[in-house]
């Protein structure tokens, strides 16, 4: 008779909300494996436990080897999972995390597939970066056009505080040492807020794949997301850390933990979750709901779990 190891299965009521997690930790080199109610992560230098219900994502670098027991504790307890290359720079592969609700889902499938509504969704998505400029009347092509002009002096002012030499955005997927200092910061920083964004997304339940801006990509609404927080994260932290630290061999690494500590300090989490309830008209949305209903065309919702009878064709519907 085998014995049973660990501990039972969480209740969906007793995991953390992700509102209320620690936004993110990022591995490299070591073994996950799964121990009571926290992942056990072990490398040359030791062991540490890691709460699984407390952390909202992991950022899962090269070198990292997951046994299946770990990923199952990662599932049940809602925790997101992202696989990512050398330093955190890019992104291969995302683990889905807990989620029982199909509201957030079903209003953006609406919102995003009626021209009106998603031209509406997108222009409050601008709203939310232009402050006070009313862009109610603006068509997508002068949104693009004054959020790249709104990015750029973004750039250019950080680059004037902090005194670092900047000329251009320039990003290499597949030689991230060939960039400068400055833009392996940002690059670092962007995909940060991409892996939290993703996280809040999923754990929500709505989906990554159906952007309002951005289309046609598995990550369309992550970068929809994101793009609302880069001009006050990623790119002044970018910055702040080139500055710092200059031609530093680390400076991803030290531009993500200083990300870590900013989404912490200013409880980023939080108001993501109210972001993304607002842009889908969803503020009552629950997180921990666990309903299952029938769809019927004529009568609405119809519960599950009855054995219905069946109707004669004479009977009245």
């Amino acid at each position: 008779m085998s014995k049973k190891i660990g501990a039972k299965k969480a209740k969906l009521s007793e995991l953390g909300r992700e509102r209320d997690r620690v936004t993110f930790l990022y591995l490299e080199h070591a073994k996950l494996n799964h121990q009571d109610s926290a992942i056990l992560v072990s490398d040359s230098r030791g062991m540490v436990y890691v709460p699984a219900a407390v952390v909202s994502v992991l950022l899962l670098g090269p070198g990292v080897d997951v046994t299946h027991r770990a990923m199952e504790l990662i599932g049940t307890s809602g925790m997101g999972c992202v696989w990512t290359g050398e330093q955190g720079v890019r992104q291969y592969a995302y683990g889905r995390p807990l989620n029982h609700s199909s509201s957030l889902l079903e209003a953006q499938a609406r919102l995003v597939s009626n021209s009106k509504t998603r031209i509406a969704v997108a222009r409050q998505m601008y709203q939310m970066r232009f402050g006070n400029v009313n862009v109610s009347n603006l068509s997508m092509q002068e949104l693009r056009g004054k959020e790249g002009a709104r990015v750029r002096r973004v750039y250019r002012d950080q680059a004037e505080k902090t005194k670092v030499a900047w000329s251009r955005r320039e990003y290499n997927p597949d030689d991230f040492d060939s960039g400068t200092p400055i833009n392996k910061a940002l690059t670092a920083a962007h995909q940060a807020l991409y892996g939290l964004s993703y996280s809040v997304i999923s754990a929500l339940g709505a989906s990554a794949g159906l952007g309002f801006v951005h289309t046609g990509h598995d990550l369309s609404f992550v970068y929809d997301f994101a793009d609302l927080y880069k001009a006050e994260y990623s790119i002044p932290i970018a910055f702040k850390i080139t500055a710092k630290f200059g031609t530093d061999k680390d400076i991803a690494s030290k531009t993500r933990l200083a990300m870590r500590d900013a989404f912490k300090e200013s409880k980023l989490l939080i108001r993501m979750v109210a972001d993304l309830k607002f842009l889908l008209g969803e503020t009552d949305a629950k997180e921990d709901v666990d309903v299952l209903n029938l769809w019927d065309n004529q009568m609405g919702l119809q519960k599950m779990g009855v054995q219905y009878q069946e109707i004669k064709a004479d009977d009245p519907i």
